[in-house]
C-alpha cells in the first residue's frame, strides 16, 4: 500500500502512536505523518504509506484550520488544560471584550513559541528543558491568522469557543494564552481540533475504529489517497515512454526535450509518464530536471 489515509486522530493519543496503529493494521512496513498533533488534540492527521512516506518533507504547506476551547482566568506552564496551574486571576472580561481582542489577532502577527514543543533549541527540544523546569528566551516568529471568530461563548463561566484558519506553524496554545493577557486575565486551551491540514478536511477523515473495520473486511485500500493528490499544487511536466523509463533509473531529462514553460532554477515538478501514471518529483537544475523523489510502489 501507498498513499495517504487521513486519520481523525483521537484525544489522549499522540500521533506517533496514531500512525504506528495504521501501520499495524495496515501491514505496511512504514508510516509517516504530517503536522505533529498534541495528545490532547483531535481531528485531522494526514497518515503517508509505504513509498508515500518518502515525499513527506517535499509536501506544501498549506494552511491550517482549528476549533479550540478555552478558559479565561487560568494560566498554566502548557498552555492548555493538562499543565500545572501557575495562577488564577479575575476575570472581568465580557463577551464584547472578549470579541475584541480576537479580532485584533486576525492578520499577520508575531507569536513566540511555547515552552512545551517540539522545537530545537542548540539541538534540545524545547519541551526536554521544559520538562526540567528550564525556560529559556525564544525568538518571535510571523505567523498569518487568516480568519478567526467566535462560534461558542459561555461568558458567565469565561469559556469560549473559536475557530482559526492559520498559516502552518502556528501555535493555538500560545494564541489563547496571548488573547488571555490581552484581556488582562490569562486564559487556557482546554481542547482542540484540526479541521484541515494539507489541504485535506475532517470530512474525509476516519477513526482508528473505523480503519480496524476496514482491515478486516479487506477494504482499506479504498480510502487510501494518492500521494500526488497531496502535492497538485507543483507543476507537472509529462515525460514520453523512453523518459519515463530513464527518470525512472535515476537518470536526468533534458528540458530541451519537454514543455515546461518558463522553468525555475531549482524548482520542484511533478514528472508524470504516459497513462498519467506519476513517477515521482523532479528538480530543475542547469537545464534539466533530475530526480528529486521516485514513487517506489
Amino acid at each position: 500500500m501507498t498513499g495517504i489515509l487521513l486519520i481523525d486522530k483521537p484525544e489522549g493519543m499522540t500521533s506517533f502512536v496514531a500512525a504506528a496503529r495504521v501501520r499495524r493494521m495496515t501491514g505496511v512496513k512504514k508510516t509517516g505523518h504530517t503536522g505533529t498533533l498534541d495528545p490532547m488534540a483531535t481531528g485531522v492527521l494526514p497518515v503517508l504509506l509505504g513509498g508515500a512516506t518518502r515525499f513527506c518533507e517535499l509536501l506544501p504547506s498549506h494552511d491550517k484550520a482549528y476549533i479550540a476551547s478555552l478558559k479565561l482566568g487560568t494560566v498554566t506552564d502548557t498552555l492548555d488544560i493538562t499543565g500545572e496551574v501557575l495562577e488564577t486571576r479575575e476575570v472581568n472580561a465580557t463577551r464584547a471584550d472578549f470579541e475584541s481582542a480576537l479580532q485584533s489577532f486576525s492578520g499577520t502577527i508575531e507569536q513566540v513559541p511555547p515552552m512545551y514543543s517540539a522545537i530545537s533549541q542548540n539541538g534540545v527540544r524545547l519541551y526536554k528543558l521544559a520538562r526540567q523546569g528550564i525556560e529559556v528566551e525564544r525568538e518571535s516568529r510571523t505567523v498569518d491568522i487568516s480568519s478567526i471568530s467566535l462560534i461558542g461563548c459561555d461568558e458567565k463561566n469565561g469559556e469560549y469557543t473559536i475557530s482559526v484558519e492559520c498559516s502552518a506553524g502556528t501555535y493555538i496554545r500560545s494564541l489563547v494564552a496571548d488573547i488571555g493577557e490581552k484581556l488582562g486575565c490569562g486564559a487556557v486551551m482546554t481542547a482542540l481540533r484540526r479541521t484541515k491540514a494539507n489541504g485535506f478536511p475532517i470530512d474525509g477523515c476516519i477513526t482508528l475504529d473505523e480503519l480496524a473495520e476496514l482491515a478486516q473486511s479487506g477494504k482499506i485500500e479504498e480510502k487510501i489517497i494518492p500521494i500526488e493528490q497531496a502535492l497538485d499544487s507543483y507543476r507537472f511536466v509529462t515525460v514520453t515512454e523512453p523518459q519515463a523509463r530513464r527518470f525512472g533509473n535515476g537518470g536526468e531529462l533534458s528540458l530541451e526535450r519537454l514543455y515546461l514553460k518558463a522553468p525555475q532554477e531549482n524548482e520542484l515538478v511533478r514528472v508524470i509518464a504516459p497513462g498519467n501514471e506519476f513517477l515521482g518529483m523532479g528538480e530543475v537544475s542547469d537545464g534539466e530536471i533530475k530526480v528529486k523523489r521516485l514513487l517506489i510502489k
